[in-house]
């Protein structure tokens, strides 16, 4: 497992060591659950009061299947800290962030000014997401023309 590299939290990490959803149903003082592509994010929900970490682990960059599974944890009200590892690359960031995560374990070091970089790269947001970025369209045409759609 990669070292955290980059973290947008203020509390302490989990020291932990990351057990398997298959073992987490097992346990029940486990606080940390590695989620391997293809696994299914929901099967965490019952038991999201008493997750610290999730790691998902990305084994490719061109495997999109953690973002949803970013998503399914945050709009379902999990507020531990959510990890991306594996093949993380520094593009990816910005959208990984707006997901959800908000601590990354790359594979390959990034370069701390390029993802600082990235993140601030694009001032407006299209489309809500896990964030509060508000979307451009809303900024431009107000509440209303959200309805309008």
């Amino acid at each position: 497992m990669s070292a955290v590299q980059l973290r947008y939290r203020d509390d302490e990490t989990s020291a932990e060591p990351a057990v398997s959803v298959e073992a987490f149903r097992g346990q029940s003082n486990a606080t940390t659950v590695l989620l391997e592509s293809g696994e299914d994010a929901r099967e965490l929900l019952p038991v999201l009061d008493r997750l610290r970490l999730v790691i998902v682990h990305f084994p490719a960059f061109t495997d999109g299947r953690g973002y949803s599974a970013a998503r399914i944890l945050r709009e379902a009200g999990y507020e531990g800290e959510l990890r991306a590892s594996g093949d993380v690359l520094v593009d990816q960031i910005r959208y990984m962030r707006r997901c959800g995560f908000d601590s990354f374990a790359p594979d390959a070091p990034l370069d701390d000014a390029a993802a600082q970089r990235a993140l601030g790269f694009y001032d407006h947001v299209y489309q809500s997401a896990a964030d509060d970025a508000v979307p451009v369209w809303t900024l431009r045409h107000g509440e209303a023309g959200a309805a309008d759609g």
